[in-house]
């Protein structure tokens, strides 16, 4: 007979809307370790077997529901067993995921989303030890420098298991409480960019909201900054996309913040440049450069390691080949020049930027030999950027390069 633990786990799965393939991936990627199984799994559910305390930790985390109260509710179930009695006398009716929150006033369906675990979890403070905190923080970081090899399909669980690793522990954060918020801030608008690029744009919206809500929690301008500048790409009117990176670049100011001031600048530029704004176009891609003169993308926030000098090429590139400017062919000529033979991290938007000017400053031959290469990068890490710049790529091709126009059109669609 079914017992109320064991629909507890079941239920929990079912609401983070994992299989038991994936609920085992996200608690081995809380533990570090590839010790869960779906068998496993599998015998939870079915009350054959109880998690320990250790694993309890896990899968506390990686469905963002307190440790204390599951491990509870576990010993409760383990005392059953011992005696033989499955049937906990009516409990599997009352024991629901609000309960096991502590009474949050978030409702059930948003419980079940990362992004509302962490709204209910901003609210809470306790205590969690140093290496904990340092851990998880660290943790975060590599997983904006996974984002320049990782598909956006590979890393989605990866990040909204740790985002659930974080929220889990929030509440006990106490003095480690403001870093662990912007660590799961910083993890938030990452998982927000993911959804977006795979298409699922309401679900990017709510995390590039609970993003902004934990740079207000934190008092860390910055960290709005970057849901500001993820949010402006799908912006639905080119008004909006100018007001949001308006909005980010005031919350970069200052030290620390130059090569995320150089990115969000570089945007404003791309932008106006959109909409035929060439003086402010020009203008911001000129602050853009000025700040990258002093920035490091090395060494400040992780999130801003994909601002490489390819990466400011390409947005030079895209703001001069809207515009129809004379600095086109000389800026392409400086990218394929940086180039040289090698791919760099997050080349795919680098070398569409840059099959695309040279498309349209005439040269020909390299532009298709770039498109080439463009076309591979794109095909082994698929994302919404890549998409766009295939379409356009593919409408530039001379006419004798209709097998590859076809295939990034493909791609495209």
């Amino acid at each position: 007979m079914p017992d109320p633990f064991a629909d507890l786990l079941l239920r929990l799965r079912q609401d983070a809307g994992r299989t038991q393939e994936e609920q085992a991936e996200a608690i081995n990627a809380v533990s570090g370790r590839d010790t869960m199984t779906r068998r496993e799994i599998s015998r939870y559910e079915k009350f054959e077997n109880i998690p320990t305390d250790h694993t309890i930790g896990h899968i506390a985390a990686a469905c963002g529901v307190p440790f204390e109260e599951l491990q509870r509710k576990a010993k409760a179930a383990r005392a059953r067993k011992r005696k033989g009695h499955a049937d906990a006398g009516g409990e599997q009716d009352t024991v629901k995921r609000r309960t096991l929150l502590g009474g949050a006033t978030i409702g059930v369906s948003a419980a079940a989303e990362p992004w509302g675990r962490l709204a209910f979890a901003l609210g809470k403070g306790a205590k969690i030890d140093s290496l904990s905190a340092s851990t998880l923080t660290d943790r975060a970081a590599e997983l904006h420098v996974q984002e320049l090899d990782l598909s956006a399909r590979r890393l989605q669980s990866m990040v909204e298991s740790h985002l659930d690793a974080i929220t889990a522990t929030l509440p006990r954060a106490g003095e480690h409480e403001r870093a662990l918020t912007i660590a799961a801030g910083e993890t938030a608008a990452l998982a927000g960019w993911v959804a977006w690029d795979l298409g699922e744009h309401e679900k990017a919206d709510a995390y590039y909201k609970v993003t902004a809500q934990c740079a207000a929690a934190a008092g860390h301008p910055p960290l709005r900054a970057l849901a500001l500048t993820y949010a402006s790409y799908g912006a639905s009117t080119p008004k909006a996309k100018l007001d949001l990176l308006s909005q980010a670049a005031s919350d970069v100011r200052g030290c620390g913040n130059a090569t995320a001031a150089a990115w969000i600048l570089g945007r404003h530029a791309e932008e106006a440049a959109a909409v035929d704004d060439e003086t402010g176009a020009l203008r911001a891609l000129e602050r853009a450069r000025f700040a990258y003169d002093f920035a490091d993308h090395t060494s400040e926030q992780a999130w801003v390691r994909f601002v490489t000098p390819y990466r400011m090429d390409s947005l030079a590139l895209s703001v001069y080949g809207r515009l129809g400017r004379s600095e086109l062919t000389s800026t392409a000529d400086t990218a394929v020049d940086r180039l040289g033979d090698g791919l760099p991290d997050g080349g795919v938007v680098v070398l569409g930027d840059l099959a695309a000017a040279l498309l349209h400053g005439g040269d020909v031959d390299q532009g298709v030999y770039v498109s080439r290469q463009f076309a591979a990068a794109a095909q082994a890490k698929p994302n919404t950027m890549g998409k766009e710049r295939a379409a356009a790529i593919a409408a530039s091709l001379p006419d004798n390069e209709r097998e590859l126009a076809l295939h990034l059109r493909k791609f495209a669609s």
